[in-house]
């Protein structure tokens, strides 16, 4: 009866350690542009959203391979394999 939620605690938590990079990215942009934004009076759309983009593309791109296997030995233990 335990096991069914230790399983889903441990979904959750890798969830979030899994997300944790990319958010923390888009969140540090964000700042830079909205800081960058105020200082030169620019208030464009594209200008908030295009770095942003970029960066968690390139956050994604890296961080991948790690993802890929935590997320492989997580369901290696979870499937019982």
């Amino acid at each position: 009866m335990d096991a069914p939620f230790a399983l889903a605690r441990e979904a959750l938590v890798l969830a979030t350690a899994l997300s944790l990079p990319i958010v923390a990215v888009a969140a540090i942009v964000g700042l830079f542009v909205s800081a960058l934004q105020s200082a030169t009076s620019l208030q464009d759309a594209a200008l908030a959203h295009l770095p942003k983009l970029l960066a968690v593309a390139v956050a994604t791109a890296i961080t991948a391979p790690w993802m890929a296997r935590t997320l492989v030995a997580f369901a290696t233990r979870a499937f019982g394999g």
